[in-house]
């Protein structure tokens, strides 16, 4: 059987950053935001050529070590085989190691790039099967589903594959992320987490992630409560005081803060009338950010007249 033929002309695809666990919703719900990373992947004649600019360029490998690049890999190989060689340009700007899905955004580009760059890729690489193969690279679906979908996704494991559903955040939700400088590896912060938590704390998660639905789609005004959260936050804490010391703050000064995913970037779910005021009243230490909400998700763009991103 004869491998795929690939587009001549370069794609380019752009990702958002995602937060996860939004409180009580723990490895199930993810929220895409205006923040974005910018992959240009061109087939070449031979050889795998990377340009890093912005976050990691410094420190990301250079090489088939570079996640995005093992995406790609494992995205041909589903597609039915690799090109003779790749020639790639990354515009970062989501912070690494920060909670904010800078892994899930390397691999949902390379995927969506290898399908993009493939001619008859999007029917051998189905958006079903674009969330299995992230999944199973990624290890857990929650941000990489809202990395591909976009909005607001609630993800699940079914019989061994993933499965997410998307829903319409509401429109008056603005996300501010107060990103600190320095990263905690999400192994460590997983690791703090008990094996086990008491009922009363799991039928509380239950009750408010339920809650939390309704009011990142609905009613807004129930975000308080509905980000409340017993079975992760307090556990990492140790990890990450600084941040467990400004999501605190901010609950009490009554406004729905949260760890975004395993940390140590805070996230608070505000409105236009408070945004600015809690962007202002961020200290030093943080980088404190007013982004939108991304209701695209994984989009393969056009390229700028230049062939620049």
């Amino acid at each position: 059987m004869a491998g795929p033929a690939f587009r001549a002309a370069p794609v380019r695809v752009r990702v958002p950053a995602t937060s996860a666990n939004l409180g009580p919703g723990f490895d199930a719900f993810g929220l895409a935001l205006g923040l974005f990373d910018d992959v240009v992947v061109r087939v070449a004649d031979s050889g795998l050529h990377i340009d890093i600019a912005g976050e990691g360029s410094e420190t990301l490998p250079r090489d088939e070590k570079h996640l995005l690049v093992r995406s790609l890999r494992t995205a041909f190989d589903v597609l039915g085989g690799q090109p003779r060689g790749l020639e790639i340009v990354c515009a970062n700007r989501i912070p690494h190691g920060r909670g904010l899905g800078s892994s899930s955004a390397a691999i949902c580009a390379g995927i969506v790039a290898a399908r993009a760059v493939t001619i008859g890729g999007e029917s051998r690489l189905d958006e079903a099967a674009l969330l299995e193969l992230a999944t199973e690279i990624e290890g857990h679906p929650d941000n990489v589903a809202a990395c591909l979908l976009g909005g607001f996704t609630l993800s699940w494991m079914e019989a061994g594959a993933a499965r997410a559903i998307r829903m319409e955040p509401a429109g008056s939700i603005v996300p501010v992320v107060f990103v600190p400088g320095k990263p905690v590896l999400t192994e460590t912060a997983r690791g703090l987490l008990p094996r086990s938590v008491p009922h009363v704390d799991a039928a509380a998660n239950a009750g408010r992630a339920g809650l939390l639905v309704e009011a990142l789609t609905r009613r807004p005004e129930l975000l308080l409560p509905a980000t409340e959260d017993r079975l992760h936050q307090e556990y990492r804490a140790p990890a990450m005081p600084d941040s467990a010391a400004l999501v605190e703050r901010l609950r009490a000064d009554g406004i729905p803060a949260v760890i975004s995913g395993a940390g140590p970037t805070v996230m608070a779910l505000a409105d236009a009338g408070t945004a600015d005021k809690i962007e202002a009243s961020a200290g030093a230490e943080w980088a404190a950010n007013r982004l939108a909400l991304d209701l695209r998700g994984a989009s393969v763009l056009p390229l700028a007249p230049s062939g620049d991103i």
